[in-house]
């Protein structure tokens, strides 16, 4: 009767693993609403708006970036390397893609990318959204995702004690046939927990809330040639050329571009292996 212990084990690790993922989901839902006292947001979504829905702070940083190359204010090279052209930024977002740059004006692309997301205006944009409830809080995004990899790690951990209970230990026939029946419970549980995470709360690990999600469906896709308002939301005004590639790049990220040698650019070199010298 020792497959009794381990199912008490198995019962313990399904229950605290499901009960952590749906405290998790209860608090990304009661944070999926507008802060009271903050008035809802109105207007069409900007731009940095925009990318930090679709892909978070890195997003806005993908689209710092194009949008500075596009005017010619700095240079993306595809070796990986950015080179600040204008020291000026024209707004928050690029000023700190200059800073990021180093005072020499020229880094790393990774780090002038990494930079910008960590940069105080792009924390400034996540706090507005976030009040608005059009954003998830990052918190409750990181509990969600260790709640569902808690329950995977509990379907794991009862599939193992049930295999050593009913195929490892001694015992009788219709033993083995009670312990496999009474370990399916367990592993039926977390299969089930993890199966309505995937239709229920999956969508809340993204940056954006249910408000935010329906905010991004109602915006004009790239091939209308508009942005979400008519300007690029860095303080540029229109661009009849570009702008179908800023709305891809906020939507899509760097995927989304359709020349290559930028997005080798953003990201990153490939590195080529090194021929192996002869006589090795």
């Amino acid at each position: 009767m020792f497959w009794v212990a381990l199912l008490l084990v198995s019962w313990l690790a399904a229950l605290a693993a499901c009960a952590r993922l749906c405290i998790a989901a209860t608090v990304v839902a009661a944070a999926d609403s507008p802060v009271p006292d903050v008035p809802p947001q109105e207007g069409a979504l900007t731009l940095p708006e925009t990318a930090f829905l679709s892909g978070g702070p890195e997003r806005v940083a993908d689209l710092t970036l194009v949008t500075m190359h596009a005017g010619r204010r700095l240079m993306l090279a595809h070796t990986g390397w950015t080179t600040v052209v204008a020291p000026r930024g024209t707004n928050a977002l690029e000023c700190a893609a200059i800073g990021a740059a180093g005072p020499g004006g020229q880094a790393r692309t990774t780090a002038v990318r990494a930079g910008v997301a960590a940069a105080d205006p792009v924390r400034e944009l996540s706090d507005r959204l976030v009040a608005s409830g059009l954003a998830v809080p990052e918190h409750a995004r990181h509990a969600v995702a260790a709640g569902v990899g808690a329950v995977r790690r509990s379907f794991v951990l009862v599939l193992a004690l049930a295999v050593v209970s009913v195929l490892v230990l001694p015992q009788e026939p219709a033993e083995r046939g009670e312990a496999a029946l009474w370990f399916s419970l367990p592993l039926v549980l977390t299969l089930g927990c993890l199966a309505i995470a995937r239709l229920e709360v999956h969508p809340y690990v993204r940056w954006a809330s249910a408000a935010g999600l329906a905010r991004l469906r109602e915006l004009p896709r790239p091939t209308d040639g508009h942005g979400p308002d008519g300007h690029d939301g860095l303080g540029n005004g229109a661009l009849p050329g570009g702008q179908a590639l800023l709305v891809s790049v906020a939507l899509g990220g760097i995927g989304a571009i359709p020349d290559p040698q930028l997005r080798t650019a953003l990201a990153g070199p490939v590195e080529r292996p090194r021929p192996a010298h002869r006589g090795q």
